[in-house]
């Protein structure tokens, strides 16, 4: 089958010819409906090297996929050949006590897991090819009815990560409350969505990109605003007696997002820092707001999937898409790094 692999650290991704995957005991076989390509893949692509992270290259990309089954290993049951099914990322170790709960991405025992820290995509072969070899049953999750495989591959991360991060804050978000999106990329608007269907909090959203704002506006962002020297108090004048928002998620992490998010926050409000931009911020007794609370989240877990492809289904939650064959993968990184792909970019073999 074809495959689009990294060969290395700094290396451009490579289309070539790999064997077919077979299923062994417990494992699953899943034939790719859809496979994102995520802005985290460019950093894999142009910034890591030997070191970065506990795995290396080669391996096949693609962390965000869904798909139908294609073959089951012995012993798995639950699930059948042809069903329409999306594959939750991280793999931990299956055994710890956060891997039982499902949140594998703070995996507590990595040198037991698939590989340490990552999983298909990330150190081992992913979704970018005609077929994937998930080592695990449990990270294979029926879709729920009138949900496709091609819409519900970018749900597996472009929506997981943002949902996790947000759901987090929901007791922060009462009617009244306000909540701010820094960037509105591939991450950032379907968080606006999610934002809009699970909380009742007014959404700001600000982007440097007109484009990117008038997107906002289409999934329902009650104010958008073009990132700039006074957004922190053009935030805080959008709130009431201007306290400030009760809930910043980054999507950046830049210096400058991070700082707009600690300038824009409230007292006992939450920054969540989601974006991997490598900003930071400091911290001390009196550069934030009392109580605030500053946290970087990963991914999310296995339940919360299930929820966002609920949300999903019902239409709820619906990243913007751009597909693209196999055969025009490369040229969808390109895009995606020049920032001209709109929303979510999918591959689909």
């Amino acid at each position: 089958m074809r495959a689009l692999r990294l060969p290395g650290w700094k290396s451009e991704p490579e289309l070539v010819e790999v064997a077919e995957p077979t299923a062994g005991p417990g494992q699953v076989v899943v034939r790719i409906g859809g496979a994102g390509a995520c802005h985290s893949d460019l950093h894999l692509m142009h910034d890591f090297e030997a070191g970065t992270v506990p795995w290396n290259p080669p391996f096949t990309l693609g962390h965000e996929n869904a798909g139908w089954v294609h073959d089951l290993g012995a012993g798995v049951t639950g699930l059948e050949v042809g069903q329409p099914v999306a594959v939750y990322g991280p793999w931990g170790c299956g055994t710890c006590a956060r891997c039982r709960v499902g949140v594998d991405p703070y995996c507590e025992n990595p040198a037991a897991a698939p590989v340490p820290g990552g999983g298909g995509g990330l150190g081992l072969d992913g979704g970018m090819a005609e077929y994937e070899l998930v080592p695990d049953a449990r990270h294979v999750v029926p879709l729920p009815e009138g949900l496709d495989p091609l819409h519900a591959a970018p749900l597996t991360d472009a929506g997981l990560t943002p949902y996790h991060a947000i759901r987090r804050s929901w007791h922060k978000l009462p009617p009244g409350s306000t909540a701010v999106v820094i960037g509105v990329g591939g991450l950032g608007h379907v968080g606006v969505q999610i934002l809009k269907a699970t909380t009742a909090a007014r959404v700001i959203a600000v982007d440097t990109r007109p484009e990117a704002l008038k997107l906002a506006e289409e999934y329902g962002a009650d104010l958008t605003l073009v990132s700039g020297e006074a957004t922190a108090q053009e935030i805080r004048g959008a709130t009431p007696g201007g306290r400030g928002a009760d809930v910043v998620l980054d999507f950046v992490g830049a210096d400058a997002t991070l700082r707009l998010g600690a300038a824009a926050a409230r007292t006992v409000g939450d920054l969540t820092i989601v974006g991997i931009a490598g900003g930071t911020l400091p911290v001390s007794f009196f550069s934030v707001p009392y109580e605030v609370s500053i946290q970087t989240t990963y991914w999310g877990s296995r339940p919360e999937l299930i929820e966002v492809l609920d949300l999903g289904a019902r239409g709820l939650v619906r990243p913007k898409t751009t597909t693209f064959s196999l055969d025009e993968a490369v040229d969808a990184y390109r895009k995606l790094q020049d920032g001209s792909v709109e929303g979510r970019a999918v591959i689909v073999p």
